[in-house]
């Protein structure tokens, strides 16, 4: 087994406990009217209710976690549904190379699709044990231990499929495109927009 230390990337510190960070107010999701969908560069417009993918078959990941703002929290345990499996279910079209993956109110944050086609990539319903809470994305979230949790997006309402990448909220004021902890890819990538400019664009959106 690999040793703690040598799990954790360059300038992060190590916390047993899970700090709830989220930009604005936390939303209330109404399971009964909540819909997971794929769209965009697929073949297959697909769009689930929370009680199709309640039935769905489920895995365990466990993996660690680490926050842009420098802590890390390891051996978390995750149950959820892999994402590959619904976008095999879509069929990504042969030119479509990135994701945004879109949550509530109106979030979003963009990955390479072959990123979240990754073995330990969830989207995670239960955290060690737990129905996941709403503050840490209850009642569902990406999970993407390879990059900073901030690509993890929580409250996830679906996958846009996209031929060429493009920033999300975050990427938007200046986040790294891609976010790899063990190269520290927490800012640059793309000239950071002003604020009044990523408000401008998201408005066109």
């Amino acid at each position: 087994m690999t040793a703690p230390q040598a799990r954790v990337p360059p300038g992060q510190t190590v916390t047993a406990k899970w700090p709830v960070l989220t930009y604005g107010d936390t939303p209330q999701v109404d399971t009964a009217r909540w819909r997971f969908r794929i769209f965009g560069a697929v073949e297959f417009l697909r769009q689930w209710t929370w009680e199709e993918l309640s039935t769905r078959p489920s895995v365990e990941v466990r993996s660690d976690v680490h926050c842009v703002t420098r802590w890390s929290r390891l051996d978390n345990v995750w149950r959820g549904i892999r994402p590959r499996d619904l976008l095999g279910e879509a069929r990504p079209r042969s030119g479509a190379r990135y994701v945004m993956v879109h949550a509530e109110p109106d979030y979003t944050t963009n990955l390479p699709l072959e990123t979240l086609l990754d073995d330990d990539v969830v989207l995670a319903t239960h955290h060690d044990g737990h129905p996941l809470p709403a503050e840490h994305g209850g009642p569902m979230r990406l999970v993407v231990p390879r990059l900073y949790f901030w690509k993890s997006a929580k409250w996830v309402t679906g996958f846009e499929l996209m031929d060429e990448d493009r920033p999300g909220f975050w990427e938007g004021y200046g986040y790294h495109m891609r976010g790899d902890p063990w190269l520290e890819e927490r800012l640059g990538g793309r000239p950071r927009e002003t604020m009044q400019a990523a408000r401008a664009r998201k408005a066109r959106e």
